[in-house]
């Protein structure tokens, strides 16, 4: 089965099963768990929040639990969406690499939210997994910022960092977005609980919906 066709399939299962489940949750994220030293484990409250806010918002039908899922783990393709975060250094094995790489090329999708000072090392790990594809910057006319939610001027900025401007970028896989990686953002400070960082309810909201865009380009649009 080629990868299109295998990808079409996946669409339709998630329809079918938000169908015949009813309120039964349809499908569960995760958050990436990966060697090298770097905190994986960072903002701990962001996705749950992101869920709670895609299933409030625009009704959608997400598992409220998020697992944590290595990426070498053959569970990994039980995912729809991958979620994965830290501020320092990022490892990949060649098992972690080839098992990743075969996860999105079946269908999955990663999004790497750089929560400060982990760009150096991820990039690394990222020509790893697709020697023959770029990083692409994703011009503010993608999908991805024209969902439910519009940012004509593409991912908005939550925390400033090194005072540079937010950049979303893609690797992209037989026509589709298979990883999309925020950069000077860090939208998932945004998502965390108010009290961790105490940002404004204007920046959390803002965050809120770019992670629902993300969400639903990623499972319906992509």
């Amino acid at each position: 089965m080629n990868t299109k066709r295998f990808i079409s399939l996946i669409g339709a299962f998630i329809l079918f099963t938000a169908f015949v489940n009813g309120n039964k949750p349809s499908y569960k994220f995760a958050v990436l768990k990966y060697n090298g030293g770097g905190d994986w484990y960072a903002n701990p409250t962001s996705l749950p929040n992101l869920v709670s806010f895609c299933n409030e918002s625009l009704k959608m039908n997400i598992d409220s639990e998020v697992d944590e899922i290595a990426v070498g783990s053959s569970e990994l393709f039980n995912y729809p969406l991958v979620h994965m975060t830290g501020h320092g250094n990022v490892v990949f094995s060649e098992e972690d690499t080839q098992n990743l790489r075969n996860y999105l090329l079946a269908g999955g999708f990663l999004h790497i939210d750089d929560n400060y000072g982990m760009d150096e090392f991820v990039r690394n790990e990222i020509k790893k997994v697709f020697p023959n594809k770029e990083l692409v910057e994703l011009p503010f006319s993608h999908p991805i910022y024209n969902q439910s939610y519009k940012f004509p001027n593409g991912l908005p900025k939550i925390h400033e960092h090194d005072d540079k401007a937010p950049q979303g970028f893609g690797v992209i896989v037989d026509g589709r977005v298979a990883i999309f990686y925020s950069y000077e953002t860090d939208l998932g400070d945004g998502w965390e609980d108010q009290d961790v960082h105490n940002d404004s309810k204007e920046n959390r909201t803002k965050a809120l919906q770019m992670g629902t865009n993300i969400v639903q380009f990623a499972l319906m649009n992509n």
